[in-house]
């Protein structure tokens, strides 16, 4: 066993209820507390004068305790401790809630080091909580101090210090995977040093230095490891079909495509026809048509006596494109049927049997058809419409009902290239950024509380011309948010716009809480135009086409990112009639105001999603985890794009040179990639 493979147990401070606690991050040996990155910097090296010291701004001061802390009990669970201290500027209030032990730690006239926030009350400067330490001793205060994510029952202060500990008991150089040329090629500080050093940094300098190995590392293993499996993927004979020309499917449309599908078409057309598989990425924003160029593919598939799977991530999309598709390929001779989980067993049985016999050319379903017992006679083609709602990992389960298929991957959701080369690494990438003709452009109004009654007048006028309305609030619990900030409960804020606001119209609710019956049930008749207005929360995010719908109202729009914002107003303005999306939300600070706005400006989602990248970096940017791929500890796609670019051509040139990485300098770097996608680790063998 190595230092690195020892159990977090061996630190001092470690019981079964810490290392519980630690586990819930993942945290259980040496080597995972020394990989567990800050998640930012305070500057804690600059002393203030109090007097000095600026408004709204985090600092530290060295002050003198004036008198014994005074704690009085305002109600049972919550205490409150106030402290006077003063340096030669000025005095400093200070207030500390629930800590009432700190009349035995602050004692008169001692000098210690508080950091906090420092605020204006009237003319008295004061902190709330702020850290404190004795002078001079350096723990907390006096250098750069690393802030780590946390989990409940575990303090900054905790962690920081068994990380420091693990590093102690690390003492032996922590190895190196990155083969030696390439750390001298590309100039890398040595990885030991790197991972001590963003932990203790003595200075902003060398953490920029040692944060760059670790962000070149992260993202080089990553590419290189995608780059692996598309090589893989790409390898051996696919599901040959005929070399036909796309004029052949687009004569049987009563309209022209846009020179974006026809372009996606005829990429389409020449992997299908390749002899090797196809694994691609249709992205497309919402509207642009990506249906009938999938569509053009399953009936090249079919010419070539290939069948055909889509898979959607709900029952009524997968309903709807069965619906669009029957209309589409009628008069064709395409054979089609429907397959989801409600279905009554007796049409289940039927649909498997028309697969397995090859009566079927193309099946349309939910999660059903990863289920034991759907086989399919000549699998030739699956396609995956909301890749995000899936993930890896799905994907590969319905491709290996097939000897392999070619790969049809669909996403409404614009992510920037730099974000694509990450999350669809092992795909090639074919981007639609056109609106067919006809296609109406959303109108974007931010507004404030004080529109309120406006915007609800504008929803009646919307009723009363037979249209139909959306309105999306971010939150299903009561908010603990206090005035007119408050989150707007779902359930609550339907049942007062059905009885205060709206009592002669039809309000239907939707949230992510009630079954999936009873959600496809809601989204179901709002379709079909039993209710008026469809009081929801981001469920209806992906979901069913509703021409008529022309008006989308989101609640507490701040809370929301830009992407998910257009997605949501991508509900809109799918039919004839004018569209339009209001943006409602009490928060006046010109950060939100200005990101609202940009959303505003354009249509376009592509635009949309590299300001959402910029302002809020890379996070979950789809709100839930790409499944079947290993997260970013260290790097920032929206700031490390120089540092992506030239770790993406490292891999390929070390790719190029040793594609199975069988060299043995370049072993570690192939059990680093084994170990990096250990949730499929068969692909790389």
């Amino acid at each position: 066993m190595t230092q690195a493979e020892q159990s977090v147990s061996i630190l001092n401070g470690i019981g079964a209820k810490k290392a519980e606690a630690l586990a819930r991050l993942g945290l259980t040996t040496l080597g995972d507390l020394a990989r567990w990155y800050p998640r930012a910097y305070e500057d804690r090296r600059k002393i203030w004068p109090i007097r000095q010291a600026p408004e709204g701004e985090t600092v530290c001061v060295c002050a003198v305790v004036a008198q014994p802390p005074r704690t009085s009990y305002v109600r049972k669970g919550l205490s409150v401790t106030h402290v006077t201290v003063f340096d030669d500027s000025s005095s400093l209030s200070l207030t500390f809630f629930n800590q009432p032990y700190l009349s035995k730690q602050l004692l008169v006239g001692q000098s210690y080091v508080f950091y906090g926030a420092l605020e204006l009350n009237g003319t008295r400067r004061g902190m709330v909580n702020p850290v404190f330490e004795p002078e001079g001793s350096h723990a907390s205060t006096g250098r750069i101090v690393p802030v780590y994510p946390l989990t409940a029952g575990i303090s900054s202060r905790q962690l920081a210090g068994w990380i420091a500990q693990a590093l102690t008991e690390m003492s032996d150089t922590i190895p190196d995977d990155l083969p030696p040329k390439l750390r001298l090629d590309h100039q890398l500080p040595a990885r030991d040093w790197a991972i001590r050093t963003v932990h203790a940094p003595a200075s902003f300098e060398e953490l920029e230095l040692a944060r760059r190995r670790l962000v070149f590392e992260e993202l080089f293993y990553l590419t290189a490891g995608l780059a692996q499996l598309h090589r893989r993927r790409q390898a051996g004979a696919g599901c040959l079909c005929k070399a036909l020309s796309p004029n052949g499917f687009t004569d049987l449309l009563p309209y022209a495509l846009t020179h974006a599908q026809q372009a996606a078409l005829t990429t389409i057309f020449a992997d299908l026809s390749s002899g090797k598989p196809m694994n691609r990425l249709l992205q497309g924003d919402v509207g642009s048509g990506k249906t009938v160029v999938a569509a053009g593919a399953v009936w090249l598939a079919a010419q070539s006596g290939w069948q055909s799977a889509l898979m959607a991530p709900t029952e009524i999309l997968a309903a709807q494109h069965y619906q669009t598709l029957s209309a589409l390929f009628e008069g064709t001779g395409i054979r089609m049927g429907l397959l989801t989980g409600s279905m009554k067993a007796r049409e289940k049985r039927d649909i498997r049997e028309r697969l397995e016999l090859g009566t079927l050319d193309l099946v349309v379903g939910t999660h059903a058809l990863l289920s034991a017992g759907v086989d399919f006679a000549r699998l030739g083609l699956v396609i995956t419409d909301e890749q995000h709602r899936f993930g890896v990992t799905q994907r590969s389960a319905l491709s290996a009902k097939g000897g392999r298929p070619h790969v049809l991957v669909m996403s409404a959701t614009p992510i920037p290239r730099t974000l694509a080369l990450i999350i669809y690494g092992d795909l090639d990438i074919s981007i639609m950024n056109e609106r067919p003709p006809g296609r109406q452009e959303v109108d974007t109004f931010l507004i404030g509380e004080d529109k309120r009654e406006r915007m609800q007048g504008f929803i009646r006028r919307q009723v009363q011309e037979g249209h139909q309305v959306y309105i999306v609030c971010p939150a299903v619990e009561e908010s603990e948010t206090a005035g007119a900030a408050a989150l707007k409960n779902v359930t609550a804020y339907a049942k007062q716009l059905q009885t205060e606001v709206f009592p002669d119209l039809r309000i239907s609710l939707v949230h992510g809480k009630l079954s999936a019956k009873a959600k496809e049930a809601a989204m179901a008749a709002f379709s079909a135009g039993e209710a008026d207005i469809l009081v929801a929360t981001t469920v209806i995010e992906v979901g069913v086409d509703v021409p008529n719908a022309t008006l989308m109202v989101i609640e507490n729009a701040d809370r929301f990112g830009l992407s998910q914002l257009h997605q949501l107003r991508g509900r809109v303005g799918r039919g004839t009639a004018k569209s339009y999306c209001v943006l409602l939300s009490a928060n006046r600070s010109s950060e939100t105001r200005q990101r609202l706005k940009a959303l505003c400006a354009t249509n376009d989602g592509f635009k949309i999603a590299e300001k959402d990248l910029e302002l809020r970096g890379p996070g979950d940017f789809f709100g839930s985890r790409q499944h079947g791929l290993p997260q970013l500890q260290v790097a920032d796609l929206a700031g490390d794009t120089r540092v992506l670019a030239e770790a993406k051509e490292a891999a390929e040139a070390l790719l190029a040179d040793d594609p199975e990485l069988k060299k043995s300098e370049n072993q570690p770097v192939l059990n680093h990639i084994r170990t990096l996608f250990e949730e499929n680790p068969d692909i790389f063998n």
